[in-house]
């Protein structure tokens, strides 16, 4: 995310801190539920930003090790599959 966008995202947070707040207050339990994963992801994003270099290097993501499954189909030999050499 864009550091220049943190005065936005905020203003996104505050908002739906009152949202969360009128939907408790009028007993709209779904709307609650809703607007706290909302919310949820947002300040997900805000404390990604907070850990994010501000001199400009772009931020490293780690992804994990990779899970290698054998679900390809053996070839036999003679099996006429192109590219298939014993």
């Amino acid at each position: 995310m864009d550091p220049r966008q943190r005065p936005r995202l905020l203003e996104i947070i505050q908002n739906l801190r009152e949202r969360i707040r009128e939907a408790r207050a009028n007993g709209w339990l779904g709307e609650v539920e809703g607007l706290q994963v909302s919310f949820d992801a947002a300040m997900a994003k805000l404390n990604s930003l907070k850990r994010a270099p501000t001199d400009g290097r772009p931020h490293l993501v780690d992804l994990g090790m990779p899970v290698f499954t054998d679900h390809a189909p053996r070839l036999q030999p003679g099996s006429g599959e192109p590219g298939f050499r014993p």
